[in-house]
């Protein structure tokens, strides 16, 4: 069985500072990294640490940073499937201060989704799994009616950028969805009661990821909450700590079936992400979980 990523991929620079910056500051960097990233992308990386088959659909451009993207791409250990589009890459610009959190400013390029095109012929036949975030609604309709009809269980990743004008926008997508991951920020924007809304669209179960605080389990008839490990190491990059979440709990789930071990084991995968440096490289595999 293959776990399907389609999405995003973007070029980070990541930056890390002793303070960030006050206004007409200059700061100087302690560590800088380029590197591929972006939500999907990030978490078909840590899904194929798991162990699991990873295919991952995207769109990329055609400037310098794409055709480091797509060299970097290769090298994920995961089946990686671009569609090339002329124009640039998208960019992200990361800076972290001394405790680790980051600012992120992302600047989209000529594509943040395979066109629907794409979506349309991609291939199902060894496709157990379809994880996403809805940076074009049309395209992203498109894989999940091929889901649907395929019969293929999709997760989504509650990207508050995905649904500026309320999370109404994304309720064809929502509608039938096996598990939606949703951030603190995400969860705001949904409003002041964001499980019940989301239960309501016809999401099946939500993982909501709560930080240094873990993350939690919630379907109709089950809730649970798996804590960070008292033993985690100091936070040194946050970037990417949540994509890690979703692709770990993805592979576990697939495997297992078993929802309280794959998020025990995806909220440890997220928390070692943070003692490291650099996004998906801090990704540690199965093996080194154990």
């Amino acid at each position: 069985m293959t776990a399907l990523f389609v999405g995003d991929t973007v070029f980070d620079t990541t930056i890390r500072v002793g303070h960030l910056p006050a206004a007409d500051e200059k700061v100087v960097a302690a560590e800088l990294a380029d590197s591929i990233g972006g939500v999907v992308t990030n978490a078909a990386v840590a899904c194929r640490r798991t162990g699991l088959p990873t295919r991952l659909v995207t769109a990329i451009g055609t400037d310098t940073a794409s055709a480091e993207c797509l060299v970097q791409g290769r090298e994920l250990g995961i089946e990686f499937c671009p569609e090339t589009l002329t124009g640039p890459a998208n960019r992200a610009i990361i800076a972290l201060a001394g405790d680790g959190e980051k600012q992120l400013m992302l600047a989209p390029g000529v594509r943040m989704y395979p066109s629907a095109g794409s979506c349309a012929e991609l291939p199902f036949e060894d496709v157990g799994w379809v994880h996403t975030a809805i940076y074009e609604p049309e395209a992203a309709r498109v894989l999940l009616a091929r889901c649907a009809e395929s019969r293929v269980p999709w997760s989504i990743d509650l990207e508050p950028a995905t649904f500026p004008s309320g999370i109404t926008e994304l309720a064809a997508h929502l509608d039938g969805a096996a598990v939606v991951f949703c951030n603190t920020r995400a969860a705001q924007a949904i409003g002041p009661d964001p499980l019940e809304t989301l239960l309501g669209m016809g999401v099946q179960a939500v993982v909501f990821t709560d930080g240094a605080r873990g993350a939690r389990w919630c379907t109709r008839t089950e809730r649970f909450s798996v804590p960070a490990p008292a033993d985690a190491p100091p936070v040194v990059d946050t970037t990417g700590a949540g994509d890690c979440l979703a692709g770990s709990f993805i592979g576990l789930y697939c495997e297992s079936a078993d929802p309280e071990a794959a998020l025990d084991y995806a909220v440890r995968a997220a928390s070692r992400s943070c003692a490291v440096f650099g996004g998906h490289r801090s990704y540690a595999s199965r093996e080194e979980l154990s």
